[in-house]
């Protein structure tokens, strides 16, 4: 049996050449033979020379038929065979050189690993065509799993760094406490609320790592009408000490802005947003949010602008990955760094877009656009 792709096709090429070849061979014979028989009458009672034979006239044009087809056919059982050979050549070496990039695919699959899964690529640089496409869109599709491999390490990493931070504090303080023979009321509640911080510090972290494998590829459990304006209210009511505290002013633009959806979900993207633009600002900064109409027909806007650190362009897009807080990474004092990775899983799982850009002077502004 023939397993290989190569030897399929160089069958299939030579016996397509076998059959065109046969045919030809025979419409020649018959060519041959009917223009034989239209040669001109000869006088009667003559004879003529045919080859090695002399056949009378009136045998002549049969006599001429019979030996060019004679012809036809030595000449044919000689070119054919050599034809087929040729043929069966050619199409091994064209096919072999159709199909080595495909090897060269196939052999990089066969030596993928996670470890090698950076430096493993086809290197295909003569193929042309569809399979030069192909090639390309190999290379590439392991350019974009070599991404979400290395994106999947420094989620694990840093998700096990900041589980260990309040498992640390709670081992840390417990010992301590355990280890003081003299511990009163005071320092058994002193230790109370540190463990209390802590956990809740654990649990924050937990519920977001949660919430963002729940969006991520699944389908959302309720779908209703919402209006982002509704959510701006509760969110700042919710931050209204922090906001006193810092001495922020808030500007508020907010026009209806309908779209369908997870209420909490929903509700949850808008409070992490005006969340981070309180905890990420200055004293005495601003924080500008405006609900609408979306930039885009059929689209519907929240925007969230505040001042604060300045950001550099070109790591903006950093901060949508977990764990990342601006400058400060995986260290800062409050937050898990989930906020906005939380906002981007919810707003692609209800088929959004969101994108930040940096404040001149100082900030973030956050847009989100959802289907109207």
């Amino acid at each position: 049996m023939l397993n290989g792709l190569r030897p399929r096709l160089t069958l299939l090429a030579t016996g397509l050449v076998a059959l065109v070849s046969v045919v030809l061979l025979w419409l020649g014979w018959l060519l041959v033979g009917g223009v034989a028989r239209s040669v001109p009458a000869l006088p009667p009672g003559s004879t003529v020379r045919v080859g090695e034979q002399v056949v009378p006239a009136e045998q002549f044009a049969e006599a001429v038929g019979e030996s060019a087809r004679r012809e036809v056919l030595s000449a044919g059982l000689v070119a054919f065979p050599l034809a087929v050979l040729a043929a069966a050549v050619l199409s091994w070496w064209l096919v072999g050189r159709v199909l080595g990039p495909l090897h060269e695919v196939t052999a990089t699959a066969r030596r993928l690993s996670a470890d090698s899964l950076d430096t493993t690529r086809t290197g295909v640089a003569d193929a042309r065509g569809e399979v030069a496409e192909l090639a390309a869109g190999f290379d590439a599709m392991l350019d974009r799993l070599q991404a979400a491999f290395d994106a999947q390490r420094r989620f694990v990493a840093n998700a096990s760094h900041e589980l260990r931070t309040p498992l640390a504090v709670l081992r840390t303080e417990v010992d301590v406490t355990l280890a003081d023979p003299d511990a009163d009321v005071a320092e058994l509640r002193r230790m109370g609320e540190v463990v209390r911080d802590a956990t809740r510090r654990a649990d924050d972290l937990i519920e977001g790592l949660l919430l963002i494998a729940r969006t991520e590829g699944t389908q959302l459990a309720s779908v209703v009408p919402v209006d982002l304006a509704a959510f701006v209210g509760p969110a700042l009511a919710a931050v209204e000490a922090q906001v006193e505290e810092a001495g922020l002013s808030v500007a508020l633009h907010t026009a209806p802005a309908p779209s369908r959806g997870d209420v909490a979900l929903l509700e949850r993207v808008v409070g992490n947003l005006v969340e981070n633009a309180v905890r990420h600002n200055v004293p005495g900064g601003w924080i500008d949010i405006t609900t609408g109409p979306g930039q885009q027909p059929g689209t519907t806007l929240l925007r969230v602008a505040s001042s604060g650190p300045d950001v550099p362009s070109d790591q903006v897009a950093e901060l949508f990955e977990p764990f990342r807080r601006g400058r400060v990474e995986r260290t800062a004092a409050s937050g898990a760094g989930l906020g906005l990775s939380i906002v981007r899983a919810v707003v692609r799982a209800h088929g959004g877009s969101v994108a930040a850009e940096p404040v001149p002077g100082g900030g973030l502004a956050v847009t989100v656009q959802l289907p109207a």
